[in-house]
C-alpha cells in the first residue's frame, strides 16, 4: 500500500514539474515575443530564458512554431479577461479597454501580425486571432448591429478596421497622436459604422485614467 501511494506521489510531481517547465517555456516565449520580431528569436534563447535546455523546448513543443502557438494561447487568455471588462453597448469603453491593451502589446501585436502575413507557419495564429476580435466585436456592439446576415456581417468587417491594431498603430506610432486623440478618432469611427449619432455625445474620460 505505501509503495503505491508513493508511487502514485511521484507520478503527481513528475506531472507537475513538466507542467511547471511548460509554462516557464512558454512565458519565456512570450517575453522574447514581446520584445523581437519572430524571426529574431530562437529556440537556444527560448531555453536560455526558460532556464531550460534546448532539447527540453524541443520536448515539449517540437518547435519554434509551437512555442509561438502556447504563447500566443497564453496572451489570448490574458487580453480575453482584460476584454471582459468592457460592458456591452458602452462604444467608449470598448475602445478605452482596446487602446490600453494595445498601448501594452500593440507593438508587439503588429510585428507578430506582419511576420504571419510573410510566414505561412504563423497564419493560423493570425486567423484565430481575428476570428476572436470579431467575435468580441459582435458580442461587445450586438445590440446596435444591423439584424440581416449580410448587412450584420459588413459591419463587425468595418467594426474590426477601425478598432484593428494596425489602426492604433496608425494613430500613434505613424501619425504620433496623443492617446487620447486615437481614442476619440476611434469612438468615432465606431460611431459612424453604428449610427451613434454625435460622436462627441459618446465620449466620456474614463475616470482615474491617465492620458
Amino acid at each position: 500500500m505505501k509503495s503505491a501511494s508513493r508511487q502514485s506521489y511521484t507520478m503527481v510531481a513528475r506531472a507537475e514539474g513538466m507542467a511547471a517547465t511548460r509554462e516557464r517555456i512558454v512565458r519565456a516565449g512570450l517575453k522574447l515575443g514581446l520584445e523581437q520580431a519572430y524571426e529574431d528569436i530562437t529556440l537556444a534563447a527560448i531555453a536560455q530564458g526558460a532556464g531550460v535546455s534546448h532539447q527540453t523546448v524541443l520536448n515539449h513543443f517540437e518547435s519554434k512554431e509551437g512555442v509561438a502557438a502556447a504563447a500566443a494561447e497564453a496572451l489570448a487568455r490574458e487580453t480575453g479577461a482584460a476584454r471582459d471588462k468592457a460592458t456591452p453597448g458602452d462604444i467608449t469603453g470598448a475602445v478605452v479597454v482596446l487602446v490600453g491593451e494595445y498601448e501594452r502589446i500593440g507593438d508587439a501585436n503588429a510585428r507578430w501580425a506582419m511576420a504571419a502575413e510573410r510566414l505561412g507557419s504563423l497564419a493560423p495564429l493570425l486567423e484565430e486571432a481575428r476570428a476572436g476580435h470579431q467575435a468580441w466585436l459582435e458580442r461587445i456592439f450586438s445590440d446596435s448591429l444591423p439584424k440581416t446576415p449580410a448587412a450584420r456581417r459588413r459591419a463587425i468587417h468595418a467594426l474590426h478596421a477601425a478598432t484593428d491594431v494596425y489602426t492604433w498603430k496608425l494613430l500613434r506610432r505613424d501619425l504620433r497622436l496623443p492617446r487620447a486623440e486615437a481614442e476619440r478618432i476611434m469612438i468615432d469611427l465606431v460611431n459612424g459604422i453604428l449610427g451613434g449619432g454625435s460622436p462627441r455625445q459618446h465620449h466620456r474620460r474614463a475616470p482615474g485614467r491617465r492620458r
